[in-house]
């Protein structure tokens, strides 16, 4: 039984894959407070499954890139567990979810990119091809400075439609469809480490200066 999560975005997202389709997904009504809402959504995932932590066989976390905040929250939780119950944790970019989502669903039709909320008026963004597969980024900047007209999954398309006109396929990520991309190998698995596009926002203070 795999369990997967994503906190890259403002909505937290967890599903349970049972090695032949998943059986149980649910999605935060509420954005951000990620620490108070993943391990709630947790439970009530392996409730409804009728499971215990226990069955669980390996663990699949969304690495970003994201904020630094939520990221944190979904990455140590998926370490923490996976080291409690000696099962492994696979790492996969957020991007490449939305991605395989897309592909799969037919939402888009050949090459695409996938662009998603970066905050501070900017935005995170990835090509693929027809099937899904990177080819180049992500990276972060301005939408003017991305702006294209292929087709954009993610919510940086509705975000800014003046960049992004050609707006198609899933908004923010899927559990559901990080647990389908992880067992079907349709992304690059990683560990469990945050993809920091920038700096954090909350940085340690440097030495004091001395009195005068």
């Amino acid at each position: 039984m795999l369990l997967a999560f994503d906190t890259a975005t403002p909505t937290v997202t967890v599903a349970l894959h049972d090695g032949t389709d998943v059986v149980v997904e649910h999605t935060s009504e509420l954005t951000m407070k990620h620490g108070e809402q993943l391990a709630p959504l947790v439970e009530r995932c392996l409730v409804d499954a009728g499971v215990v932590r226990q069955d669980l066989t390996a663990i699949a976390v969304g690495t970003g890139p994201g904020p630094f905040t939520g990221l944190r929250v979904g990455l140590v939780t998926a370490r923490t567990l996976a080291h409690v119950l000696e099962i492994p944790v696979y790492g996969v970019c957020t991007l490449d979810v939305l991605a395989v989502e897309a592909v799969d669903t037919g939402a888009v039709i050949g090459d695409f990119v996938v662009a998603t909320d970066a905050r501070r008026k900017e935005v995170y963004l990835a090509s693929y091809d027809e099937e899904g597969r990177r080819m180049a980024g992500p990276v972060v900047d301005r939408p003017a400075d991305l702006a294209t007209q292929a087709q954009v999954v993610g919510e940086g398309a509705l975000l800014y439609p003046d960049s992004f006109p050609t707006a198609v396929g899933p908004q923010r990520p899927s559990a559901g469809w990080l647990a389908r991309t992880v067992l079907g190998e349709r992304a690059e698995l990683t560990d469990p480490e945050p993809l920091y596009l920038r700096r954090p926002d909350a940085v340690a203070p440097g030495p004091r200066k001395p009195a005068s």
